[in-house]
């Protein structure tokens, strides 16, 4: 049978719910002609369905599959998409999505979206500096920005706002192993994190029904009572959350520090946390939030035992490559690195 016939085939399958046949023939699809795309992309789509959480196999061929779906057909922006999420939120593999998404950005050097994400892995991983830059391209290119990126962005622009008001020394680094993050992890490891709701249940709630039962003795009764009531429980919950949110932040530090770290693991594929933190309560928490793909991940690379060396560095990618693509440099590479890792 010829390769598009299996295709058909698989088609069919998936429109009667049989999976497993239908990723049968797609194989045989793309084993018939290696360059059938579309076959390639019914791989992805059937491994690692959106909406879906494949196990660590299931999702390292589907990136497989996606690596092939881009090399035929680098204007698949679908495919680039799937394939960062995959290596970021089922697989960690961080540093690998950031060299990923700038070979999205020569195929596409007018596309938003490589950018934007290059930002927020950046800045999951601390690395503030660099991610202001990368969001800085954003506008320094003039690129058209989708309305559904824009509370992506402006969110993004608060964080490293904040990240630059403070002491970059303050920054959790967990290649760092003797970094002042790591005590407040050890001394907070065995509580999970609180959530903001609770947070503003204990913080905002009670005033809230204070002025409810005080409003008849503050104001009286009528409508103007209760316009002025109504006006006084908007004020209390806009500085009720926006209290409520700082506080969220500063009590769980700890907790996005080490979810820091669970990602560094997973993005260096060395271990870095120490055994008592991997045992605690907070770590366990964090860990379970995971998909199944990255737990699966990070427990083989916790097997392996592979330490963090002395003179290791992140690689970053050439965040210029791009321009070569549209013809504004020529022959020009630049290597950004990552600070080594240091044995204090």
């Amino acid at each position: 049978m010829s390769a598009e016939s299996h295709y058909l085939d698989a088609i069919e399958a998936e429109e009667n719910e049989d999976l497993e046949q239908a990723l049968e023939h797609a194989r045989l699809a793309v084993k018939a002609d290696p360059e059938h795309s579309n076959a390639w992309w019914m791989i992805v789509t059937l491994l690692a369905p959106d909406g879906k959480y494949p196990d660590i196999e299931q999702a390292s061929k589907a990136l497989v599959a996606c690596n092939r779906v881009v090399d035929l057909d680098p204007t698949r922006v679908d495919a680039w998409i799937k394939g960062g999420r995959l290596m970021v939120d089922h697989l960690g593999l961080y540093e690998d999505a950031l060299h990923w998404w700038q070979k999205c950005r020569e195929a596409a050097p007018l596309e938003s979206v490589p950018i934007v994400e290059q930002t927020t892995i950046l800045s999951d991983l601390g690395m503030y500096v660099d991610a202001r830059d990368r969001l800085s391209a954003l506008f320094e290119e003039n690129l058209d920005i989708a309305n559904s990126q824009l509370a992506r962005i402006s969110q993004l622009h608060r964080t490293l706002e904040m990240s630059a008001q403070q002491d970059q020394d303050a920054h959790f680094k967990p290649w760092k192993k003797n970094h002042g993050g790591w005590t407040a992890i050890k001394m907070r490891s065995h509580k999970a994190p609180v959530s903001e709701n609770m947070l503003f249940m204990m913080t905002t709630i009670p005033f809230l029904m204070l002025e409810v039962f005080a409003s008849r003795s503050l104001f009286g009764e009528g409508w103007g009572a209760f316009c002025l009531t109504s006006l006084l429980i908007l004020v209390t919950v806009i500085i009720g959350m926006s209290f409520t949110r700082k506080l969220y932040y500063r009590v769980n530090k700890p907790g996005f520090n080490l979810l820091r770290a669970i990602q560094f693991e997973a993005s260096s594929a060395k271990v870095v946390i120490p055994e008592d933190i991997r045992r605690s309560k907070l770590y366990l928490f964090l860990l379970s939030r995971h998909p199944p793909a990255f737990q699966q991940r990070l427990e083989k690379i916790v097997e392996s035992e592979k330490k963090l060396p002395k003179n290791w560095k992140m690689k970053l990618p050439d965040f210029d490559s791009h321009l070569d693509e549209i013809g504004y440099i020529e022959d020009e590479e630049e290597d950004s690195e990552l600070s080594s890792y240091e044995e204090e």
